[in-house]
Protein backbone atom coordinates (compact mmCIF):
# COMPACT_ATOMS: atom_id res chain seq x y z
CA UNK A 1 0.00 0.00 0.00
CA UNK A 2 1.13 3.56 -0.90
CA UNK A 3 2.13 5.22 2.57
CA UNK A 4 0.99 8.38 1.16
CA UNK A 5 -2.65 6.97 1.36
CA UNK A 6 -2.30 7.40 5.28
CA UNK A 7 -1.55 11.12 4.66
CA UNK A 8 -3.64 13.97 5.53
CA UNK A 9 -3.73 17.96 4.36
CA UNK A 10 -5.49 20.43 6.11
CA UNK A 11 -5.65 23.87 4.46
CA UNK A 12 -7.15 27.12 5.34
CA UNK A 13 -7.34 26.20 8.78
CA UNK A 14 -7.38 28.39 12.11
CA UNK A 15 -5.05 26.27 14.11
CA UNK A 16 -4.97 26.94 18.18
CA UNK A 17 -1.07 26.46 18.54
CA UNK A 18 1.45 26.64 20.93
CA UNK A 19 1.58 30.54 21.51
CA UNK A 20 -1.35 31.94 19.41
CA UNK A 21 -3.37 31.47 16.45
CA UNK A 22 -1.85 30.16 13.21
CA UNK A 23 -3.78 30.38 9.98
CA UNK A 24 -3.03 27.73 7.31
CA UNK A 25 -2.02 24.44 6.89
CA UNK A 26 -1.10 21.53 8.50
CA UNK A 27 -0.12 17.46 7.26
CA UNK A 28 -0.59 14.15 9.22
CA UNK A 29 1.02 11.25 7.90
CA UNK A 30 1.52 8.12 9.61
CA UNK A 31 -0.29 9.19 12.81
CA UNK A 32 1.79 12.30 13.09
CA UNK A 33 1.93 16.17 12.50
CA UNK A 34 4.89 16.01 10.08
CA UNK A 35 4.36 20.12 9.07
CA UNK A 36 2.10 23.16 9.95
CA UNK A 37 2.61 26.98 8.71
CA UNK A 38 0.79 29.78 7.94
CA UNK A 39 0.25 30.67 4.89
CA UNK A 40 -1.24 28.54 1.53
CA UNK A 41 -0.17 24.83 1.81
CA UNK A 42 2.88 22.97 0.06
CA UNK A 43 2.76 21.21 -3.11
CA UNK A 44 0.61 18.57 -2.74
CA UNK A 45 2.39 15.40 -1.39
CA UNK A 46 -0.31 12.38 -2.15
CA UNK A 47 -3.12 11.75 0.86
CA UNK A 48 -6.44 13.53 1.21
CA UNK A 49 -6.68 16.84 1.14
CA UNK A 50 -9.35 18.76 3.25
CA UNK A 51 -10.17 22.52 2.91
CA UNK A 52 -11.51 23.62 6.52
CA UNK A 53 -13.09 26.75 5.17
CA UNK A 54 -11.20 29.02 7.66
CA UNK A 55 -12.78 26.72 10.90
CA UNK A 56 -11.24 26.28 14.41
CA UNK A 57 -8.99 23.61 13.85
CA UNK A 58 -8.03 22.60 17.67
CA UNK A 59 -6.14 19.80 19.44
CA UNK A 60 -7.86 16.75 20.72
CA UNK A 61 -9.06 17.34 24.18
CA UNK A 62 -7.90 15.51 26.98
CA UNK A 63 -10.24 14.47 29.99
CA UNK A 64 -7.92 13.83 33.21
CA UNK A 65 -10.90 13.17 35.48
CA UNK A 66 -13.89 11.22 34.07
CA UNK A 67 -15.53 8.13 34.97
CA UNK A 68 -17.67 7.19 31.99
CA UNK A 69 -20.41 7.69 29.98
CA UNK A 70 -22.54 5.92 26.53
CA UNK A 71 -23.91 4.02 29.45
CA UNK A 72 -20.78 2.43 30.63
CA UNK A 73 -18.46 3.05 33.78
CA UNK A 74 -14.88 2.20 34.29
CA UNK A 75 -15.55 0.76 37.38
CA UNK A 76 -17.37 -2.24 34.90
CA UNK A 77 -14.26 -3.90 35.22
CA UNK A 78 -15.12 -4.50 31.72
CA UNK A 79 -12.56 -3.40 28.75
CA UNK A 80 -15.39 -3.94 26.27
CA UNK A 81 -17.56 -1.42 28.27
CA UNK A 82 -15.04 0.92 28.70
CA UNK A 83 -14.22 0.80 25.56
CA UNK A 84 -17.39 2.30 24.73
CA UNK A 85 -16.46 5.41 26.91
CA UNK A 86 -13.45 5.76 24.97
CA UNK A 87 -15.18 5.39 21.42
CA UNK A 88 -18.30 7.70 22.73
CA UNK A 89 -15.44 10.69 23.48
CA UNK A 90 -13.01 10.39 20.68
CA UNK A 91 -15.75 10.85 18.36
CA UNK A 92 -16.61 14.00 20.53
CA UNK A 93 -13.19 15.08 20.11
CA UNK A 94 -11.81 13.89 23.20
CA UNK A 95 -8.59 12.06 22.02
CA UNK A 96 -7.15 11.34 24.91
CA UNK A 97 -8.37 10.31 28.50
CA UNK A 98 -7.67 8.08 31.93
CA UNK A 99 -9.80 5.73 33.13
CA UNK A 100 -11.54 7.19 36.64
CA UNK A 101 -11.87 4.92 39.28
CA UNK A 102 -13.66 5.63 42.58
CA UNK A 103 -13.46 3.93 46.08
CA UNK A 104 -14.19 0.63 46.20
CA UNK A 105 -13.07 -2.72 48.17
CA UNK A 106 -9.71 -3.45 47.99
CA UNK A 107 -10.25 -6.66 45.93
CA UNK A 108 -12.84 -4.96 43.39
CA UNK A 109 -10.52 -2.62 43.06
CA UNK A 110 -7.57 -4.60 41.77
CA UNK A 111 -9.97 -6.32 39.75
CA UNK A 112 -11.12 -2.75 37.63
CA UNK A 113 -7.70 -1.73 37.55
CA UNK A 114 -6.03 -5.04 36.35
CA UNK A 115 -9.49 -4.94 33.20
CA UNK A 116 -8.34 -1.03 32.58
CA UNK A 117 -4.47 -1.81 32.06
CA UNK A 118 -5.66 -3.84 29.27
CA UNK A 119 -6.77 -0.52 27.28
CA UNK A 120 -3.61 1.00 28.79
CA UNK A 121 -1.23 -1.63 26.83
CA UNK A 122 -2.96 -1.47 23.57
CA UNK A 123 -3.02 2.43 23.57
CA UNK A 124 -6.61 2.97 24.05
CA UNK A 125 -6.12 4.84 27.55
CA UNK A 126 -3.90 6.86 28.96
CA UNK A 127 -3.81 5.66 32.36
CA UNK A 128 -5.65 4.88 35.45
CA UNK A 129 -7.06 7.48 37.93
CA UNK A 130 -7.81 6.56 40.96
CA UNK A 131 -10.51 9.13 43.08
CA UNK A 132 -10.52 7.37 46.30
CA UNK A 133 -10.21 5.70 48.73
CA UNK A 134 -7.86 7.20 50.51
CA UNK A 135 -10.23 10.72 51.09
CA UNK A 136 -12.26 12.39 53.92
CA UNK A 137 -15.61 11.25 54.69
CA UNK A 138 -17.08 14.28 55.41
CA UNK A 139 -16.65 15.22 51.58
CA UNK A 140 -16.85 12.13 50.36
CA UNK A 141 -19.21 13.48 47.77
CA UNK A 142 -20.68 10.58 45.26
CA UNK A 143 -18.01 7.60 47.12
CA UNK A 144 -19.34 5.42 49.00
CA UNK A 145 -18.45 6.44 52.87
CA UNK A 146 -18.39 3.13 54.34
CA UNK A 147 -15.64 1.83 51.82
CA UNK A 148 -13.23 4.80 52.65
CA UNK A 149 -9.86 4.10 54.48
CA UNK A 150 -6.58 5.98 55.57
CA UNK A 151 -3.60 5.85 53.24
CA UNK A 152 -2.18 2.15 52.92
CA UNK A 153 1.18 2.25 51.34
CA UNK A 154 0.98 -1.91 50.94
CA UNK A 155 -2.22 -1.55 49.85
CA UNK A 156 -1.32 1.50 47.08
CA UNK A 157 1.85 -0.78 46.17
CA UNK A 158 -0.60 -4.20 45.37
CA UNK A 159 -2.95 -1.34 43.08
CA UNK A 160 0.65 -0.32 41.31
CA UNK A 161 1.84 -3.81 40.46
CA UNK A 162 -2.07 -4.53 39.36
CA UNK A 163 -1.24 -1.64 36.97
CA UNK A 164 1.72 -2.28 35.66
CA UNK A 165 2.87 1.31 35.17
CA UNK A 166 -0.05 2.49 33.99
CA UNK A 167 -1.75 4.42 37.24
CA UNK A 168 -0.79 7.94 36.40
CA UNK A 169 -2.95 9.88 39.13
CA UNK A 170 -4.24 9.14 42.86
CA UNK A 171 -6.42 11.76 44.84
CA UNK A 172 -5.41 12.02 48.32
CA UNK A 173 -7.18 13.81 51.28
CA UNK A 174 -3.84 15.46 52.78
CA UNK A 175 -5.04 15.54 56.47
CA UNK A 176 -5.58 12.21 56.46
CA UNK A 177 -3.12 10.49 58.91
CA UNK A 178 0.12 8.58 56.55
CA UNK A 179 -0.88 10.88 53.52
CA UNK A 180 1.93 12.96 52.85
CA UNK A 181 3.69 9.48 53.10
CA UNK A 182 1.59 8.51 50.63
CA UNK A 183 1.76 11.26 48.38
CA UNK A 184 5.68 11.13 48.29
CA UNK A 185 4.92 7.05 47.70
CA UNK A 186 2.96 8.15 44.41
CA UNK A 187 5.63 10.58 43.57
CA UNK A 188 8.21 8.52 43.77
CA UNK A 189 6.53 5.61 41.59
CA UNK A 190 5.68 7.98 38.79
CA UNK A 191 1.86 9.02 39.83
CA UNK A 192 0.43 12.26 39.73
CA UNK A 193 -0.66 12.92 43.12
CA UNK A 194 -3.48 14.96 43.72
CA UNK A 195 -5.52 16.51 46.40
CA UNK A 196 -9.10 16.68 46.96
CA UNK A 197 -12.14 15.35 49.13
CA UNK A 198 -10.75 17.15 51.46
CA UNK A 199 -11.14 19.00 55.28
CA UNK A 200 -7.49 19.90 54.84
CA UNK A 201 -6.52 23.74 55.85
CA UNK A 202 -4.23 25.91 54.29
CA UNK A 203 -1.65 24.56 55.69
CA UNK A 204 -1.84 20.75 55.43
CA UNK A 205 -2.58 21.50 51.71
CA UNK A 206 0.34 23.35 51.18
CA UNK A 207 2.58 20.38 53.19
CA UNK A 208 0.55 18.08 50.55
CA UNK A 209 2.30 20.11 47.86
CA UNK A 210 5.47 20.38 49.66
CA UNK A 211 5.28 16.75 49.74
CA UNK A 212 4.88 16.15 46.10
CA UNK A 213 1.22 16.43 44.86
CA UNK A 214 0.52 18.78 41.77
CA UNK A 215 -3.04 18.85 41.52
CA UNK A 216 -6.07 19.60 43.09
CA UNK A 217 -9.29 17.47 41.95
CA UNK A 218 -12.17 19.83 41.00
CA UNK A 219 -11.58 22.75 42.77
CA UNK A 220 -14.41 23.78 44.71
CA UNK A 221 -16.03 20.80 44.67
CA UNK A 222 -16.01 18.31 48.05
CA UNK A 223 -13.31 20.58 49.97
CA UNK A 224 -13.23 23.06 52.40
CA UNK A 225 -14.42 26.24 50.97
CA UNK A 226 -12.88 29.53 50.82
CA UNK A 227 -13.04 31.89 53.68
CA UNK A 228 -10.78 35.15 54.31
CA UNK A 229 -9.46 33.95 57.77
CA UNK A 230 -9.73 30.50 56.98
CA UNK A 231 -8.49 30.29 52.95
CA UNK A 232 -8.17 26.43 52.94
CA UNK A 233 -6.76 24.16 49.90
CA UNK A 234 -8.99 26.32 47.37
CA UNK A 235 -6.58 29.46 47.94
CA UNK A 236 -3.76 27.03 48.57
CA UNK A 237 -3.76 25.57 44.97
CA UNK A 238 -4.66 29.13 43.43
CA UNK A 239 -1.45 31.16 45.33
CA UNK A 240 1.32 27.54 44.15
CA UNK A 241 2.43 27.82 40.64
CA UNK A 242 3.37 23.94 41.13
CA UNK A 243 -0.27 23.17 40.86
CA UNK A 244 -2.84 22.80 38.11
CA UNK A 245 -6.29 23.07 39.44
CA UNK A 246 -9.22 21.34 38.28
CA UNK A 247 -12.58 22.52 37.07
CA UNK A 248 -15.58 21.46 36.11
CA UNK A 249 -17.44 24.16 34.12
CA UNK A 250 -21.07 22.26 33.51
CA UNK A 251 -23.29 25.36 34.85
CA UNK A 252 -24.24 22.74 37.73
CA UNK A 253 -20.99 22.46 39.64
CA UNK A 254 -19.63 25.92 40.02
CA UNK A 255 -20.77 29.23 39.15
CA UNK A 256 -19.81 30.89 36.71
CA UNK A 257 -18.56 33.98 38.68
CA UNK A 258 -16.52 31.35 40.82
CA UNK A 259 -15.28 29.65 37.47
CA UNK A 260 -14.32 33.04 36.04
CA UNK A 261 -12.43 33.55 39.57
CA UNK A 262 -10.06 30.83 39.01
CA UNK A 263 -9.09 31.48 35.36
CA UNK A 264 -8.22 34.86 36.25
CA UNK A 265 -6.03 33.49 39.27
CA UNK A 266 -4.65 31.00 37.90
CA UNK A 267 -4.48 31.25 34.30
CA UNK A 268 -5.25 28.80 31.31
CA UNK A 269 -1.56 26.92 32.17
CA UNK A 270 -2.84 25.86 35.50
CA UNK A 271 -6.56 25.72 34.80
CA UNK A 272 -7.45 22.33 33.73
CA UNK A 273 -10.90 21.28 32.39
CA UNK A 274 -12.39 18.47 33.58
CA UNK A 275 -15.98 16.56 33.35
CA UNK A 276 -16.05 14.42 35.85
CA UNK A 277 -18.43 12.36 33.38
CA UNK A 278 -20.52 9.01 34.83
CA UNK A 279 -22.23 6.24 32.80
CA UNK A 280 -25.25 8.67 31.95
CA UNK A 281 -23.25 10.70 29.51
CA UNK A 282 -25.09 11.12 26.29
CA UNK A 283 -28.09 9.48 27.67
CA UNK A 284 -31.49 10.14 28.69
CA UNK A 285 -32.22 11.34 31.78
CA UNK A 286 -33.22 8.62 34.72
CA UNK A 287 -31.58 6.38 37.23
CA UNK A 288 -28.34 4.59 37.32
CA UNK A 289 -25.08 3.95 39.88
CA UNK A 290 -21.51 5.74 40.36
CA UNK A 291 -19.38 2.64 42.24
CA UNK A 292 -22.14 1.64 44.42
CA UNK A 293 -24.41 4.23 44.88
CA UNK A 294 -27.84 5.04 42.90
CA UNK A 295 -28.11 7.94 40.80
CA UNK A 296 -30.75 10.21 39.33
CA UNK A 297 -30.77 11.91 36.23
CA UNK A 298 -32.47 14.74 35.98
CA UNK A 299 -32.36 17.75 33.06
CA UNK A 300 -28.64 16.34 32.95
CA UNK A 301 -27.73 17.02 36.66
CA UNK A 302 -26.24 14.17 38.33
CA UNK A 303 -27.27 13.67 42.04
CA UNK A 304 -27.18 10.95 44.46
CA UNK A 305 -30.66 9.28 45.09
CA UNK A 306 -30.12 8.92 49.05
CA UNK A 307 -28.37 12.36 49.93
CA UNK A 308 -29.04 14.79 46.69
CA UNK A 309 -25.21 15.16 46.82
CA UNK A 310 -24.45 16.16 43.66
CA UNK A 311 -22.74 13.37 41.81
CA UNK A 312 -20.15 13.92 38.36
CA UNK A 313 -21.34 15.42 35.57
CA UNK A 314 -23.10 14.10 31.89
CA UNK A 315 -20.80 16.73 29.93
CA UNK A 316 -18.25 15.76 27.06
CA UNK A 317 -15.02 18.19 27.53
CA UNK A 318 -15.90 20.09 24.65
CA UNK A 319 -19.40 21.23 25.80
CA UNK A 320 -17.09 23.00 28.49
CA UNK A 321 -15.09 24.77 26.48
CA UNK A 322 -18.14 26.05 24.54
CA UNK A 323 -19.57 26.48 28.45
CA UNK A 324 -16.08 28.66 29.05
CA UNK A 325 -16.27 30.49 26.25
CA UNK A 326 -19.52 31.79 26.03
CA UNK A 327 -20.05 32.50 30.16
CA UNK A 328 -16.64 33.05 31.78
CA UNK A 329 -16.02 37.23 31.32
CA UNK A 330 -12.21 37.30 29.67
CA UNK A 331 -11.67 33.86 28.80
CA UNK A 332 -11.51 33.03 24.90
CA UNK A 333 -11.22 30.33 22.82
CA UNK A 334 -7.83 30.51 22.77
CA UNK A 335 -7.45 29.78 26.83
CA UNK A 336 -10.23 27.32 26.94
CA UNK A 337 -8.73 24.90 24.49
CA UNK A 338 -5.41 24.97 26.40
CA UNK A 339 -7.26 24.57 29.49
CA UNK A 340 -9.07 20.85 28.01
CA UNK A 341 -5.82 20.11 25.57
CA UNK A 342 -2.36 21.98 26.92
CA UNK A 343 -2.96 21.64 30.51
CA UNK A 344 -4.16 18.61 31.17
CA UNK A 345 -1.33 16.79 28.75
CA UNK A 346 1.07 18.55 30.96
CA UNK A 347 0.04 17.96 34.22
CA UNK A 348 0.24 14.37 33.58
CA UNK A 349 2.94 14.12 31.74
CA UNK A 350 1.44 13.35 27.89
CA UNK A 351 2.98 16.59 26.18
CA UNK A 352 5.86 14.66 25.20
CA UNK A 353 8.70 14.38 27.21
CA UNK A 354 9.35 9.79 26.93
CA UNK A 355 6.33 9.46 24.52
CA UNK A 356 6.84 7.84 21.37
CA UNK A 357 4.54 11.18 20.71
CA UNK A 358 3.20 14.01 22.66
CA UNK A 359 -0.57 14.80 22.54
CA UNK A 360 -2.69 18.02 23.96
CA UNK A 361 -1.01 20.80 21.63
CA UNK A 362 -0.90 20.79 17.15
CA UNK A 363 2.71 20.80 16.94
CA UNK A 364 5.17 19.02 14.60
CA UNK A 365 6.20 15.33 16.06
CA UNK A 366 2.79 15.11 18.25
CA UNK A 367 -0.18 12.66 18.06
CA UNK A 368 -2.39 13.76 15.01
CA UNK A 369 -5.06 14.09 17.33
CA UNK A 370 -7.57 17.11 16.12
CA UNK A 371 -10.78 18.47 15.90
CA UNK A 372 -12.64 20.84 13.66
CA UNK A 373 -15.11 23.10 14.80
CA UNK A 374 -18.10 24.49 13.10
CA UNK A 375 -20.84 27.44 14.18
CA UNK A 376 -20.83 27.33 18.07
CA UNK A 377 -17.73 26.24 18.37
CA UNK A 378 -19.69 22.47 17.89
CA UNK A 379 -17.45 19.67 16.84
CA UNK A 380 -17.87 18.42 12.97
CA UNK A 381 -14.73 16.19 12.69
CA UNK A 382 -12.24 14.73 14.63
CA UNK A 383 -8.62 12.92 13.65
CA UNK A 384 -7.08 10.48 16.02
CA UNK A 385 -3.72 9.12 15.32
CA UNK A 386 -3.91 10.27 11.90
CA UNK A 387 -6.82 8.85 10.96
CA UNK A 388 -10.74 10.15 10.63
CA UNK A 389 -13.48 8.83 13.70
CA UNK A 390 -15.95 11.56 13.30
CA UNK A 391 -16.93 13.74 10.09
CA UNK A 392 -20.12 15.42 10.08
Amino acid sequence: MDQSATAITLTNARMIVPGGVCEGWLRADRGRIVSLDAGEAPPHGGGEVVNARGRWVVPGAVDMHIHGGAGAAFTDADPERAMRIVEFNRARGVTTLLGGLVTATPSDTLKQVAALTELCDAGELAGIYLEGPYIAKSKCGAHDPALLREPDPAEFDRILKAGRGHVRMVTVAPELPGALELIRLAVDSGVVAAIGHTEADYDQARAAFDAGATVATHLYNQMRPLHHRDPGPIAAALNDERVTVELINDGVHVHPGAAALVFASAGSDRVALITDAMSATGLEDGEYTLGKLRVVVEGGRAVVAETGTIASSTIVLPDAVRRTVHDLPGVGIEAAVHSAAATPARALGLDSAGLDAGVGSLKVGNRADLALLGRDLAVEAVLHNGAWVHRS
